[in-house]
């Protein structure tokens, strides 16, 4: 990886897109800093770290860089953008129409896509950030003077709305002109910005006898062993044998040769974690806007039930991870497509008829590979969150370990390839 990054850095084009890409980074950590109006963000941060630390806001401010409990300009993070997506997505599949226009529409197609999703980003940071706002109110969290007014409301509200409008324009902006995805290295960003205060409280922790060397070793060999697991299956690939038919297009044979159509064990990465925790927070999140004094007691106990230690809530997430991650893998890979055009070039399965008969085999395989790619994530992010080890902090969890190494294998990957077409130009030139 560090090699990889040392030879990008010797190019001139990679070197301006990582300086591109960095910069992008330093404006988002900026704007995590920039607190906005009216809010009492020291009572805020104490009541997160007192009360909100296992639960899912504790996890929306993890994945935030603690912008949540600090009340920052990006405190929605990126939150509003991902429920965007995964309504598209649905909407995609559900409505013949756009279905149409993201299939043949081309670029064209994806541009219009591309669109309806930035409104719809809006809309939902809208509905957050009034939620937000909400919640700040019902906890006797604004300043005193600013309780009631409806001036403050708009302004906080237009202001969170703003900042998730502008996350997703530096993510497009990373993803256009710097190295790998630009959501994905935003929320990669916010994750690593956590481990200096984490290992500084560790460290304190240490000091003080709060924890154990047997339990610091014990949690060092497991995210070691998660890691090293998480590198080895995103490399995994099921390589399945394809023979190509020879045949004569004016004098010359094509064709004749062997090859394999590979597919990714985990080819959905880290998105059904990030999607399925979107939708798991939901019954918490409505809860909580609820005043504490108006609560009764069927409502508290749907926020015990739904919190994120909670039995209820891991076997939810560790479902919606493998609902999510069988239907992102059917929108990467199509296998009639796959099968049409191996029939196309003249291309076949051993063993197996062009057309259907290879389809179905593809589509088999598919669904047993991603079964295994959907256990491996679930059971990686789920696991820490039922043994506790998540209380206070994600900053050592399964679901933090796991989009943070699956994002930095991503955008190596993606850099190699740049480096790669240059290297190729270069030889035809």
């Amino acid at each position: 990886m560090l090699q990889t990054l040392r030879n990008a850095w010797k190019i001139e084009e990679l070197r301006r897109k990582l300086l591109f890409t960095l910069l992008i980074l330093l404006l988002y950590r900026i704007g995590n800093a920039i607190p906005v109006p009216y809010i009492n963000v020291a009572a805020l941060q104490e009541m997160f770290d007192t009360q909100f630390g296992g639960t899912v806001f504790g996890m929306f401010n993890a994945l935030s860089g603690r912008a949540f409990s600090s009340a920052t300009l990006f405190a929605l993070s990126i939150q509003p953008y991902i429920n965007a997506s995964i309504i598209m997505n649905l909407l995609c599949i559900a409505i013949p129409a756009l279905e149409r226009i993201q299939k043949e529409g081309g670029e064209e197609g994806k541009k219009k896509i591309a669109s309806i999703t930035r409104y719809a980003t809006v809309a939902i940071g809208l509905l957050q950030g009034f939620a937000y706002y909400l919640m700040v109110r019902n906890y006797n969290m604004l300043l005193p003077g600013h309780t009631t007014g409806i001036w403050e409301a708009i302004v906080i509200v237009l202001s969170f709305t703003t900042g998730s409008a502008l996350i997703m324009w530096l993510g497009e902006q990373v993803t256009e002109f710097g190295i790998g995805n630009g959501i994905s290295i935003i929320l990669f960003a916010s994750i690593i910005s956590r481990l200096p205060s984490a290992s500084i409280t560790l460290v304190t922790n240490l000091g003080s006898g709060a924890v154990s060397w047997f339990e610091f070793i014990a949690v060092l060999i497991g995210v070691i062993a998660i890691i090293a697991l998480i590198v080895y299956v995103s490399d995994a690939e099921r390589r399945i044998g394809v023979q190509y038919a020879k045949r004569v297009v004016g004098r010359k044979m094509y064709g004749g040769q062997s090859t394999h159509l590979p597919m990714k064990v985990n080819m959905s990465g880290v998105m059904p974690i990030i999607f399925a925790q979107s939708i798991a927070s939901l019954p918490a999140t409505v809860i909580m806007f609820i005043p504490e004094g108006n609560r009764g007691t069927i409502s508290n106990a749907l926020l015990s039930a739904v919190n994120s230690q909670s039995a209820l809530y891991i076997i939810f997430y560790f479902l919606l991870i493998i609902a999510f991650s069988y239907f992102y893998a059917t929108i990467q890979f199509n296998p009639v497509e796959v099968a049409n055009n191996l029939k196309k070039n003249g291309g076949f399965i051993t063993g197996f008829r062009p057309g259907r008969p290879t389809s179905d085999f593809i589509k088999k395989v598919l669904n047993k590979i991603t079964l295994f790619g959907a256990i491996y994530l679930g059971l990686v992010a789920a696991l820490p969150l039922a043994f506790g080890t998540q209380s206070s902090s994600i900053a050592l969890g399964g679901t933090s370990i796991i989009i943070a190494v699956g994002v930095a294998l991503e955008t190596v990957k993606a850099l190699e390839a740049e480096m790669m077409m240059r290297h190729y130009k270069g030889f035809l030139e």
